[in-house]
């Protein structure tokens, strides 16, 4: 295997608690930790944080498409941003993903993050449905 590209944004020790417990409006930290919910139950795994600002879940080796560089990373994760939610579904197939968005409900998307103002305005089964699929690499 190819020795991993160094990133800034890694997994570390610092409370996904005490994180959430910081993010306004209270919307958006209700909001996250619904997220929290569904993505510790597809993962069966603790949330971490990753950086200062992502909670992921389970780890992965991501290769950029772009670049082809290899980087450990989270299979699920989120960051509850100022201006929405941002969704990451790093091992999702590219047709199911399509798919699956056409169905979510009101988003944005740019790259591989799917932005979302609150979760009121997607449908929250086609949600947990891109959530399995990235889980699952599929």
């Amino acid at each position: 295997m190819a020795k991993l590209a160094k990133v800034k944004t890694t997994e570390n020790e610092a409370s996904v608690d005490d994180f959430i417990a910081g993010v306004l409006p209270e919307q958006k930290q209700e909001d996250s930790l619904i997220l929290i919910k569904l993505m510790q139950q597809a993962t069966k795994e603790k949330p971490k944080m990753w950086g200062g600002s992502l909670i992921g879940f389970g780890k992965m080796i991501y290769k950029s498409p772009a670049s082809g560089r290899e980087v450990e990373w989270f299979k699920v994760g989120f960051s509850p941003r100022k201006a929405n939610l941002s969704l990451y579904f790093m091992g999702i197939d590219a047709e199911v993903r399509e798919s699956l968005l056409n169905k979510l409900g009101k988003y944005k998307t740019d790259g591989g993050c799917v932005y979302i103002g609150k979760l009121a305005d997607v449908d929250i089964k086609v949600l947990q449905e891109l959530i399995d699929a990235g889980v699952k690499g599929k």
